[in-house]
């Protein structure tokens, strides 16, 4: 792949907690606004690539070992384990780099989002071809609570007899909107290419990028994220020379009774590069949200069925 992909990927989540900071209440920046960390996106991802049967290297996988009284415990693999599991072959002080590396590019994450890997004098950092800036809430009337939830079980560890089960809390918004900029810059892999490490950031990888922009938190089921879903993707794909600026600063949003509208005004900008511009498609929930946009030869989606508006 040589052509750059700069983009938008939006989240909706209703009655949910799309990420929650470590108090249970929605990541919010110093002066109060609610955003969700690129990694939660990220994470969501990695779990639809893995449902996928692709190799995924950085997600929390488990093992059972023997702990001090022998008994067998459910731990998480540390990224040894994890790397070892996956390639069959353990990273010690005399494993060749170009096998260490090479075996993380097979994995897809690592092709798209990079890594850190320091592991037994073995310490790579791999810039991503993809990069995801933070997703901020452009819904603001989203209101924040705290919903009580009734445990089935008492106390065991009171020392009176409790008489009650306990009682937990579960934190949820009403209704929030998180949108996510991204670009895709296939060229950021150009000296591992040159040094036969890897053949770099394919379209495929591409491909299965967008499919998890569009689909992987739809797709994804928790407690906290019942109620999250993929509601927009933007994607303006470019020749490999062209930089375009952070496309969320171009958009609003704007509540209505039955359908929210998201506004583009990107239409200028879009203008002005039109040379190297070579698509422009639109993805986007069209039973709840409507789009005014100024860009002209914009191809539109439903996010959902996928078939041409």
């Amino acid at each position: 792949m040589k052509n750059k992909v700069y983009g938008i990927i939006g989240i909706k989540a209703m009655m949910a907690n799309w990420n929650a900071d470590f108090s249970g209440y929605p990541k919010t920046t110093p002066t109060g606004e609610i955003f969700g960390s690129d990694k939660a996106l990220k994470f969501t991802m990695r779990k639809f690539w893995e449902e996928q049967g692709e190799v995924v290297l950085y997600t929390r996988s488990h093992t059972l070992v023997s702990d001090s009284k022998e008994r067998m415990v459910l731990v998480p693999r540390s990224l040894s384990e994890r790397y070892t599991q996956f390639f069959k072959s353990e990273v010690t002080e005399k494993t060749n780099s170009v096998e260490v590396l090479g075996n993380l590019f097979k994995a897809i994450d690592v092709r798209s989002f990079g890594a850190t890997f320091a592991e037994t004098k073995n310490n790579y950092s791999i810039t991503g071809a993809v990069q995801i800036g933070q997703g901020m809430n452009v819904f603001e009337e989203t209101q924040t609570f705290e919903q009580q939830i009734l445990s089935p079980f008492r106390d065991k560890t009171s020392d009176e007899l409790a008489q009650n089960t306990t009682i937990g809390s579960m934190v949820l918004s009403d209704e929030a909107h998180y949108y996510y900029p991204f670009s895709i810059n296939p060229n950021a892999y150009h000296n591992f290419i040159e040094l036969s490490i890897t053949e770099g950031y394919k379209d495929q990888d591409y491909q299965a990028f967008k499919k998890a922009a569009l689909s992987s938190v739809s797709a994804f089921s928790s407690n906290s994220k019942a109620g999250c879903d993929n509601e927009f993707a933007l994607f303006i794909e470019t020749d490999e020379k062209t930089y375009l600026p952070t496309l969320t600063n171009f958009i609003s949003f704007k509540k209505g009774e039955d359908k929210h509208t998201l506004h583009l005004d990107l239409g200028k900008m879009i203008e002005a590069h039109k040379d190297q511009i070579k698509s422009v498609e639109i993805y986007y929930d069209s039973l709840h949200l409507d789009i005014e946009s100024d860009i002209s030869d914009a191809q539109y989606f439903d996010i959902y069925t996928k078939v041409a508006l």
